[in-house]
């Protein structure tokens, strides 16, 4: 795998592409997974943990993930890691924020979800490198994107 500094910024900005890269693994989404969410963050709605009643009234006809599980979902998911390169030599990767976060269709629970990847600006700073990556998160089989996500992540130099 090639291996880039973190403040190359040309040779990193030659890896900006419109093109995703490969899937990541699947992940499947249980409905362990989606109570123990709701729990966490107090988001009982029915939609997503009352399994009988979503089976009667939802338009999914069954219960559906959060968008912000799926969200937190992005570092198992991996779709970075296919890239093909991987960027080294920095102190910390800061999760910056996002440009963008749209939540685009549903995940049913027990779905299997993939993500991939690709880089779509980079830009040095006095802080250190900053970079924005696009990620598509899909139900296996779909190619709709069920979370489309712009993620600022600054590598910063190490202290010293």
């Amino acid at each position: 795998m090639e291996k880039i500094r973190f403040d190359d910024v040309e040779t990193l900005r030659g890896k900006v592409s419109p093109a995703f890269g490969p899937f990541g693994d699947d992940l499947e989404v249980t409905q362990e997974m989606i109570d123990a969410f709701a729990e966490l963050t107090g988001d009982r709605q029915w939609i997503h943990v009352d399994v009988e009643r979503a089976r009667r009234e939802s338009p999914w006809k069954g219960p559906v993930a959060h968008g912000f599980l799926t969200l937190s979902l992005l570092p198992r998911l991996g779709g970075r890691d296919r890239a093909g390169y991987e960027v080294v030599g920095y102190g910390s990767a800061v999760n910056y924020g996002s440009d963008k976060l749209r939540f685009l269709s549903p995940v049913p629970a027990g779905a299997k979800l993939r993500a991939r990847s690709r880089l779509v600006e980079v830009e040095g700073t006095p802080k250190g490198t900053r970079v924005v990556r696009e990620i598509a998160v899909h139900v296996g089989g779909s190619e709709r994107p069920a979370l489309l996500y712009q993620m600022i992540i600054l590598y910063q130099p190490k202290p010293g």
